[in-house]
Order: C-alpha cells, then sequence, then structure tokens
C-alpha cells in the first residue's frame, strides 16, 4: 500500500471519461467524495487506439490527436476514469507516471484489474481480484443535499396534486430493448399505476430514449396533471427535481444508473419488465429486489424503503486501499 497521501490544491484529481453522461456522473461523484481539486478531462481516441482500448498499441500519444496537450505532466496524485476509453487514459497514466499517480477505473475495463491501483465494477459484472471494490450499482452524488437542492430548484413541483409518481425513461440496451411493444407495455403500465393511485405524473426522458417514443410520452401522459420532459424544448431537464419529490418512481429497466440514483431517494421504486432481462442486468435486478430495492409496477410497497447510497462508503474503502488521507476539513 501506498504511503499515507492528502490531495491538495496543488495535487489534483485527474477525472478522464469520453464525456457520456453516465461515465462523467459516476467518476465525479468519486472524485468529489475524495477531494476538491479536481480537474475533468475528455478525451476521445482515434482508431486504431479506440478499437483496442484499454488495451495498448504503439504510437500511444498519437491515438489523442488535439487532447494530446491535456494528458502531459506534471502528473496529478490520483486519476479517475469511467468507460473503456479511460480506462486506455487510465493504465497509459500510471505508466507515463512511473506508478506516481495512482490510478483508479470505474467499470469492468475487461483486462486484468492488475493494470490500475483500483477497479471499481459492480456485483453484477462479477469481476474479482484483491484491488477490485465491488458495490451494487453505480455510484452518483445523490445524498440528502443533492435532494435538497432539487427541491429548491424545481420547487414548483410540489404543487402537484399527490401522490406525485416519477417516471424516468431510458433507452435501447443489448438485453433490455425500449423498442415499440416494450414502450407500449411500460407506458400502459404506468398509466394503470396512476388510475390506481391518482395524484400527478413527472416524467424524464433521456439522451438514450428514441425519438419516436417522445411523441409517445407526450400524447399518453397529456390527461394528468404534472410535468413531461423530452428534450431542451421542454426547459430546464426537471430529473434532480422528480428524484427529490417523488412519492414513488417508475424506471425503464435498461438503466442501472437511473435504477440507482431512483434508489438513491428514499422512495419505493418500480419497473416493467416484459421479456427476459440478459444475464448482467437480471443479476443487478435481482440484488435489488433480493434487498427490497426494486418492485414490480403494481407491488404494494411502505411509502419509504432503504436508500442505496454506496458512493461514500466506497470513498473510504478507496481511501484504505490506496493510502489516501481525509481532506483537512
Amino acid at each position: 500500500m501506498p504511503n499515507s497521501t492528502t490531495i491538495t490544491d496543488r495535487d489534483l484529481c485527474w477525472v478522464v471519461t469520453d464525456g457520456a453522461a453516465g461515465n462523467r456522473r459516476q467518476a465525479l461523484a468519486l472524485a468529489e467524495a475524495l477531494t476538491p481539486s479536481i480537474r475533468e478531462i475528455t478525451i476521445d481516441l482515434r482508431a486504431p487506439w479506440s478499437w483496442a482500448a484499454p488495451r495498448l498499441l504503439p504510437g500511444a500519444r498519437l491515438a489523442l490527436g488535439r487532447a494530446n496537450q491535456n494528458l502531459l505532466p506534471p502528473w496529478p496524485s490520483l486519476v479517475i476514469g469511467c468507460g473503456r476509453t479511460a480506462a486506455w487514459a487510465t493504465r497509459q497514466i500510471r505508466r507515463w507516471s512511473a506508478g506516481r499517480t495512482l490510478s483508479v477505473q470505474l467499470l469492468d475495463p475487461r483486462l486484468d484489474p492488475r493494470h490500475w491501483d483500483l477497479v471499481i465494477a459492480p456485483k453484477h459484472d462479477e469481476l474479482t481480484g484483491d484491488n477490485v471494490l465491488r458495490p451494487i450499482g453505480s455510484l452518483h452524488p445523490i445524498d440528502d443535499a443533492w435532494l435538497a437542492d432539487g427541491r429548491e430548484a424545481f420547487a414548483g413541483l410540489a404543487d402537484l396534486p399527490g401522490p406525485r409518481l416519477g417516471v424516468l425513461v431510458g433507452g435501447d440496451r443489448r438485453g433490455a430493448p425500449l423498442d415499440g411493444k416494450a414502450a407500449d407495455a411500460f407506458v400502459s403500465a404506468v398509466r394503470r399505476r396512476l388510475a390506481t393511485d391518482g395524484g400527478s405524473v413527472m416524467v424524464a426522458a433521456s439522451r438514450r430514449t428514441p425519438p419516436a417514443l417522445l411523441p409517445v410520452l407526450r400524447d399518453a401522459f397529456a390527461d394528468w396533471p404534472g410535468v413531461i420532459w423530452t428534450g431542451s424544448a421542454d426547459g430546464p431537464n426537471p430529473y434532480p427535481g422528480i428524484l427529490a419529490w417523488a412519492d414513488r418512481l417508475v424506471v425503464t429497466p435498461d438503466s442501472v444508473n437511473m435504477l440507482c440514483e431512483a434508489c438513491a431517494t428514499g422512495a419505493p421504486v418500480h419497473t416493467v419488465v416484459t421479456a427476459p432481462l440478459d444475464a448482467k442486468l437480471g443479476r443487478f435486478h435481482a440484488e435489488l429486489r433480493a434487498a427490497g430495492r426494486l418492485h414490480d409496477i403494481d407491488a404494494v410497497t411502505p411509502e419509504r424503503q432503504a436508500p442505496l447510497r454506496e458512493t461514500a462508503t466506497i470513498a473510504d474503502e478507496v481511501r484504505k486501499h490506496l493510502g489516501l488521507s481525509a481532506p483537512p476539513a
């Protein structure tokens, strides 16, 4: 284990991703739980390096193009990456710095974890190793303070009639398609739940939601009080407000990130599964269900459930494994 180190303003933590929202959110959540000294870097690898990542090919500097200038010394004390492209960078920075930069990689890099100081991969990835941490799901920033900020930013949602049903819509994923048949089943199930419970509905689509589904969402819930957000034309994304104000949440089955963030609120969380899930996603759903955090759409549940908040615990484990001291209060 390295000697105990405190990350200071002079010793930045680099957060490296491909810019995808889900990858950025996870990496930044962990970095912010460790230190306020963060520099975010987005990279886009050229072919053929992008095809092989995180495996290494000769001519690594040529892989980065203009981003080459962002990955130059002085090296940080810590680099955190999320996703396959970032795994290439976190592995390279560890090598380029001769091991002086501690590298932490989020999600299974599909390569031996020994190439990083620490790998954080959810249990359903089934990755093991002495330097592997295994949370139930994805990391996120959601805690009581985050939810309070969401309520303040979208205070108008408090005026909607209760109970308020939050509906989070993802997109197509291998093993959990959101095609016309699955979308119709999801919308119909949500409408049945609304008819049973009454109240209002708060809907948020995501970047991955198929464009053909957006007008379906608007039409399906137009006769209910609430908000329906399908893109920037509808104003600011109310996603934080929906998580903060919802009395109950329904999430499409495809998104590990959205399911984890919904489960972080403490409100009951439901999903609609119309076909067998792939093995990895199925293991994740089973873990949430076994813990009483995920339910069928028509399930009767308590009004509150134990929130799933793993980021602070994982941050503590990172400090312990890498010999990092907590920053001064």
